[in-house]
């Protein structure tokens, strides 16, 4: 998730950053917030089996410290585990030599690419707009800190609640459509 950086997200209430003014209509007004007090990268995995997630803030988006997560993940997936695949975009970082000497190291790792410009085939982006909503909505951050903090605990959080994440699973929320005139008429087998 990234590039992040500490400032205001918008959510359902305004969040002040200086006294609310009133316009004579009566509306609240928020200050314009550029951030600019510190930003990086939060890495992140994603189980779907189990729902269980793993992230880790960085200060920039490169190869070693991509690596580096990967070292994290390594550890934080249960070594009775045999295959770990790992659904990644085609990121210059994702493919260098530093990735690519790791997955040599780590013979049950199996990175595959997604293709160009197909992010909704990668379980996690969904999981991204979980995280971001339950870390970062509606708050007001002053440091990089302050950001990494609360998506820790958005993490935590979220591992405790866990449920096995599936592509698609929202449409059990939709109500169901009553069949129209279009519907095919049901066959009665006779007993003979």
């Amino acid at each position: 998730m990234g590039p992040e950086s500490a400032k205001s997200f918008p959510g359902q209430e305004v969040i002040p950053a200086a006294p609310i003014c009133q316009s004579p209509a009566g509306r609240a007004k928020q200050e314009v917030d550029y951030g600019r007090r510190g930003k990086g990268y939060i890495f992140g995995a994603l189980r779907p089996a189990t729902g269980e997630a793993f992230t880790h803030p960085y200060k920039s988006r490169t190869a070693v410290n991509w690596a580096d997560f990967l070292e994290r993940v390594d550890g934080w997936v249960p070594a009775e585990v045999g295959r770990v695949y790992a659904i990644l975009d085609n990121l210059s970082a994702h493919r260098a030599t530093d990735v690519l000497l790791f997955a040599l190291a780590h013979p049950r790792w199996e990175l595959v690419f997604q293709p160009k410009y197909a992010a909704y085939l990668n379980l996690i982006e969904p999981w991204w707009k979980v995280l971001r909503s339950l870390a970062l909505k509606g708050r007001r951050f002053e440091t990089w800190e302050q950001v990494c903090e609360a998506v820790a605990k958005a993490t935590e959080y979220w591992n405790g609640h866990k449920h096995p994440f599936r592509w698609g699973r929202r449409r059990r929320h939709r109500p169901k459509r009553l069949s129209g005139i279009a519907t095919v008429p049901t066959v009665q087998r006779l007993a003979g």
